[in-house]
């Protein structure tokens, strides 16, 4: 059989297809993460191995985010928390900065239009710095949680200006002007109390990490969150992935014990 026949690559679709089938049984099957966590890596290499701009590369990346929350809503993962713009992203020259922040702002306003955020009754929560953003992409951020605020259904997270390690001082600061004011005593101060003070304090740790793009690293995303969390690193650069990329890593994720420490 001649390999880029259209006979060979009617059987490979089949395969593929079949397998794709029962990779998403296997999946549905076994229990689910509750909360998944995504690092967008790789939107500029991806642009740049086809020969498009940066800006259209994130635009891809922003399409991927809209595909893949509908996985989310298929398979019934309960939370998505996004990494899509880290305070180290600043760093970037001024033009890209400024063209990743009008795209976010666009994004959010289209998703507080979005019918599939109404009818799947998504709570959505803007998690970072957020004094760091430009005025009007604060006001964007806004609108959308307060127009999805008494949603339960289903919980994404958008980390904008966000940084690890810039959450975990923000909640110190909180803590200890609560002390300071006499709300809260030094010795009530625990684990479950301080992550009460943290971006996230409404939604439960996340059970999966994923990180595209083939590097193998946190960069600075949910640092205290992730301490019982389970990675999956894939090669897929994130405007390319596909469901069975997303179905691989969670079928992963099912194949391994967690310990919790223990």
């Amino acid at each position: 059989m001649v390999l880029n026949s259209p006979l060979y690559k009617s059987v490979k679709e089949r395969v593929n297809s079949f397998r794709d089938k029962r990779l998403e049984e296997l999946v549905r099957s076994r229990p689910l993460p509750q909360h998944v966590a995504v690092i967008m890596d790789g939107n500029r290499r991806y642009a740049r191995r086809l020969g498009l701009s940066e800006e259209d590369g994130h635009r891809l990346g922003r399409n991927k985010l809209q595909e893949v929350l509908e996985w989310c809503f298929d398979l019934g993962i309960k939370v998505l928390t996004v990494y899509a713009f880290s305070t180290e992203n600043f760093k970037r020259n001024e033009r890209e900065v400024k063209s990743l922040l009008n795209l976010c702002k666009e994004e959010l306003e289209r998703a507080s239009r979005d019918s599939r955020i109404h009818k799947n009754q998504v709570k959505v929560n803007i998690i970072g710095h957020l004094d760091l953003l430009p005025e009007d992409l604060r006001e964007s951020a806004r609108q959308i949680m307060d127009a999805t605020k008494h949603y339960s259904k289903y919980v994404l997270n958008i980390a904008l200006a966000y940084g690890g390690r810039q959450e975990i001082i923000d909640a110190i600061k909180k803590i200890a002007q609560d002390v300071r004011d006499k709300k809260l005593n030094v010795e009530d101060i625990n684990e479950e109390r301080f992550s009460s003070y943290l971006y996230t304090k409404d939604v439960p740790d996340p059970d999966l990490i994923l990180r595209t793009s083939g590097e193998e690293r946190i960069s600075n995303f949910l640092l205290w969150q992730l301490a019982y969390s389970e990675l999956y690193f894939s090669d897929v650069y994130w405007p390319a992935l596909r469901k069975r990329d997303f179905l691989r890593a969670i079928y992963t994720y099912q194949q391994r014990k967690r310990k919790f420490g223990r």
